[in-house]
């Protein structure tokens, strides 16, 4: 496999017999690490990381939840953090409708959860994962990372746009994955992302059960639904874990709850799994300060909060939609996906074609971030996303700066 170049070390090298890439492993040398804008912009209106951008919901005025945030100074800092933190388990277990914290496990963002699934469950070089493409890129990742095999199989990436469906563009094609795990035994766990990142469209829960229910796999069906807050009632695939002991479905409270910079993740299952994931996860791998945090956004009326915000974000959502259409003779083609979470993907065409076109709208990504003060993100490489932007639902104000913004780099290039 290709080995990328490391970063020099400092002269004087000692000792001359050591050479760091001997000790490396070489699956570790030829990763490709995740990377993201803002890895190269950090400034300016920020619309590429599918953040809510109407903040956390936690309410600055309730006494009882600023006594849980008080408390965090109050805490003993010197001394380590509960290892179990039930509280934040029960809370998410009764807003879940799940009977209760043995079916919650909390990690460090839904990373930790990806990396200890993958590490718990598939045996390194001879276990494989499949993927769904286009989709979330760290399960590819943590994939090169555990040294585990990754089996493709396509989202349906020629189908109708609009709502999606069971048969639209971006919908699961359970025949491709059935003929995937029924030919190679060595797949232990199936990743659907519902909503997509970045297709923005629900997996049905048909689907997801079709594949629950195909005997000859015997591994774990992982739905990761960070997004689902922003989708309809009764579309969230929780509903199915009191039915099935092969399913984990994660969550985060970075997305619907507004609480990105605590990175805390969720898996959702069974107690047998949750108690292997417990098991195995770091010592004390969530801090006081986000455990306080976290106990405070799950109270009743920052839920409440909320879920008004998803609301909000989904009409301003539908709103940006409109107004980009509107950019369309300036090449913003329609919107593709089903439109499920707080963000959309819009494809920008060739002037004289009027195809999709990836140098195009890498220009235009570019030209919007280094020169006009907004970031999105470019997603041309993923398939059946050719010359896409994907864009953060932002405020008014942020939503209104970009529009004029892309219409201004659309009219110059």
């Amino acid at each position: 496999m290709p080995i990328l170049g490391l970063a020099p070390s400092t002269a004087p090298i000692k000792p001359a017999h050591f050479d760091i890439e001997k000790v490396i492993r070489p699956n570790i040398l030829a990763l490709h690490p995740y990377r993201c804008a803002r890895d190269d912009y950090q400034e300016g209106i920020l619309l590429d990381a599918n953040e809510n951008a109407l903040g956390h919901s936690i309410p600055r005025s309730s006494n009882q939840i600023q006594q849980e945030l008080s408390s965090t100074l109050d805490a003993d800092l010197n001394r380590y953090p509960d290892p179990s933190h039930d509280g934040i388990k029960s809370r998410i277990a009764s807003l879940r409708s799940l009977p209760g914290k043995d079916h919650v496990f909390l990690g460090v963002g839904s990373d930790e959860v990806i990396d200890l699934l993958m590490r718990i469950c598939v045996a390194p070089v001879t276990e494989k994962i499949l993927i769904t493409p286009p989709t979330y890129g760290m399960y590819s990742v943590c994939a090169q990372v555990n040294d585990i095999g990754l089996v493709r199989c396509n989202l349906n990436l020629s189908g109708s746009e609009g709502e999606g469906g069971e048969h639209g563009r971006f919908s699961l094609l359970v025949d491709n994955i059935k003929a995937a795990v029924l030919a190679d035994p060595s797949i232990k766990l199936i990743f659907l992302c519902s909503p997509g990142n970045p297709t923005g469209t629900l997996i049905s829960l048909a689907a997801v059960k079709a594949i629950l229910d195909y005997e000859p796999y015997k591994g774990i069906v992982v739905v990761d639904e960070a997004y689902i807050d922003f989708a309809g009632e009764g579309t969230s695939a929780v509903s199915l874990i009191k039915d099935y002991a092969n399913l984990c479905v994660m969550q985060t409270l970075s997305k619907s709850f507004g609480l990105a910079a605590i990175r805390l993740g969720i898996a959702l299952a069974q107690p047998p799994l949750i108690q292997v994931l417990a098991n195995t996860k770091a010592p004390y791998n969530i801090s006081t300060p986000s455990a306080q945090l976290a106990l405070a956004a799950l109270g009743e009326e920052a839920v409440q909060s909320m879920h008004l915000k998803c609301r909000a974000l989904v009409e301003s959502r539908k709103q940006l939609q409109k107004s980009l259409e509107s950019l369309s003779a300036l090449g913003v083609g329609d919107v593709i996906g089903g439109n499920d979470a707080n963000f959309l993907v819009v494809p920008i065409l060739n002037k004289e074609t009027r195809v999709p076109d990836n140098a195009r709208a890498n220009v235009v990504y570019t030209e919007l971030a280094e020169n006009r003060g907004v970031v999105v993100r470019f997603r041309g490489k993923e398939a059946g996303c050719n010359g896409c932007l994907r864009i953060t639902v932002g405020t008014a104000e942020e939503n209104g700066t970009l529009l004029r913004q892309l219409e201004s780099a659309l009219q110059d290039y």
